[in-house]
């Protein structure tokens, strides 16, 4: 087999893999750490699948230097993870938890003596509960929490870290949070959904001007965006794609990057809420400019117009969206992964292309692509292997979509694959596998599956190789 790059990307592009910290740490009440939104929501009877919680997780808090030396294993030049603001300040707000810090501290240095880069996303869902408490992502307040928050850390390891995220997909956060109640803090409210969507922005906004004041080097923020195609070309289904586009991607991209939101997605929320909790000078917060935009791409969404009644949404669950209780999520019948996600890796291709025509010039990175399997051990030559060649596939098949747009100008410089560790997979528990490396949840012990032996090749040849 040749060793030769057949398709090679830019020297210098970034191979990373991703993580969030409820979803891998455990320890939730050690070392200071008090409750997130997510510790509430997981032991709340019926909220997450057979009742399974993030308590031990992968137990990454006391087994990083293991991890750690598995990413080395894996040839990444980055790391992609998440803070637990419950841990750094349990509160939510005034002094931080030094042993909080510390332990993110030894986990960054340990990273770069291994010659990978840390690439923090301050915020990956796990509000501290006392936030919500006092009304959560809805009201103002936290966003003022969150950029002191995300000046406090800074402080101790801007130093160190060149690259930061603000907030991984606040749609989720968002609409799955407060408007679904799949997600903590498991609220169904609409109106609550469209202010945490905006006071998320805002956060973003006012962090990213309180690190710029420190010499944060390297700044962006994390949508999860999503290619949406009408059914037919009926104009209700036209209409249906026009307002999902619009909820799920333009209500995000258009404020952080052009400074205003879409007005046609105003019009589409209004008999939800007004726009009073928008004030002046907000958007001009929210458009600062950045370093980078990240970009979690999983699926397509194909839909059409439908009854006004809960809809199924892309992974099989009702929805509540405020402005598309009418929208009905078409399934083509081709492959799906154990989320029940179309594989669709042109998607990819489509939708880096579209922010960079509409919204570039800005350096894009995948920073989330992976794919859930119902992986096997299986045991040959006395070896335990995980021979999950749909993933492989899966994974060079969207590396391909993302070399496409590169080379079409495309100004991409990274590449994280969702995810290290199979971990807690928020309300599925612990029943879906994403991760290049296998957890026993009941052990712990870690194992390499053939992705991840796969994966390390193509970080060590930047590219892929020929055989492949």
């Amino acid at each position: 087999m040749s060793t030769q790059p057949t398709l090679r990307f830019p020297d210098g592009f970034a191979w990373g893999t991703a993580t969030a910290s409820y979803q891998i740490e455990g320890a939730v009440g050690e070392d200071g750490r008090l409750p997130s939104i997510w510790d509430t929501f997981a032991h709340s009877p019926g909220k997450v699948a057979d009742g399974d919680t993030g308590d031990v997780a992968c137990d990454h808090y006391h087994r990083y230097p293991e991890d750690v030396a598995l990413l080395a294993q894996l040839g990444v030049t980055h790391y992609r993870f998440s803070l637990a603001w419950p841990r750094i300040q349990p509160d939510g707000r005034g002094a931080l938890n030094p042993d909080g810090v510390d332990f993110y501290s030894r986990l960054v240095d340990r990273l770069l003596e291994h010659d990978i880069q840390p690439w923090i996303t301050l915020y990956h869902w796990d509000l501290p509960q006392a936030l919500e408490d006092a009304g959560g992502w809805p009201v103002r307040d936290t966003a003022e929490r969150f950029a002191e928050y995300a000046a406090g850390i800074h402080r101790h390891l801007g130093d160190r870290v060149a690259d930061w995220t603000t907030h991984n997909e606040p749609w989720c956060a968002a609409f799955l949070g407060y408007a679904d109640g799949h997600h903590a803090p498991g609220r169904t409210d609409g109106a609550a959904a469209v202010h945490a969507a905006h006071h998320l922005l805002l956060g973003h906004g006012l962090a990213v001007n309180a690190l710029r004041d420190q010499g944060a080097r390297r700044l962006g923020i994390t949508f999860n965006l999503y290619p949406t195609d009408a059914a037919s070309d009926a104009p209700a289904d036209r209409d249906a794609a026009r307002r999902i586009d619009g909820l799920m991607n333009r209500l995000f991209l258009d404020p952080t990057l052009r400074g205003s939101y879409p007005a046609d997605v105003l019009t589409d929320l209004a008999p939800v809420t007004d726009t009073a909790h928008v004030r002046d000078g907000d958007l001009a917060v929210i458009s600062t400019p950045l370093d980078f935009l990240g970009v979690n791409y999983y699926s397509r969404h194909v839909v059409r117009a439908g009854e006004a009644v809960d809809r199924v949404a892309g992974d099989g669950r009702p929805s509540h969206w405020p402005g598309s209780a009418d929208v009905e999520f078409v399934k083509r019948g081709v492959p799906v992964t154990e989320m029940g996600w179309e594989i669709d890796p042109d998607g990819l291709y489509e939708m880096l292309t579209r922010v960079w025509r509409e919204y570039g010039p800005l350096p894009l990175y995948v920073t989330e692509n992976g794919a859930a399997f119902a992986d096997e051990v299986t045991r040959e030559n006395g070896e335990d292997r995980v021979r999950d060649e749909d993933r492989r596939t899966y994974l060079e098949r969207h590396f391909r979509a993302a070399h496409r747009a590169l080379s079409e100008g495309v100004d991409l410089r990274g590449y994280f694959v969702w995810s290290l560790l199979d971990n807690f997979e928020w309300a599925h528990g612990y029943a879906k596998r994403f991760g290049l490396v296998r957890v026993d949840f009941d052990t712990q012990r870690r194992l390499v599956k053939d992705s991840g032996r796969w994966f390390a090749g193509v970080t060590r040849a930047n590219g892929l190789v020929g055989g492949d």
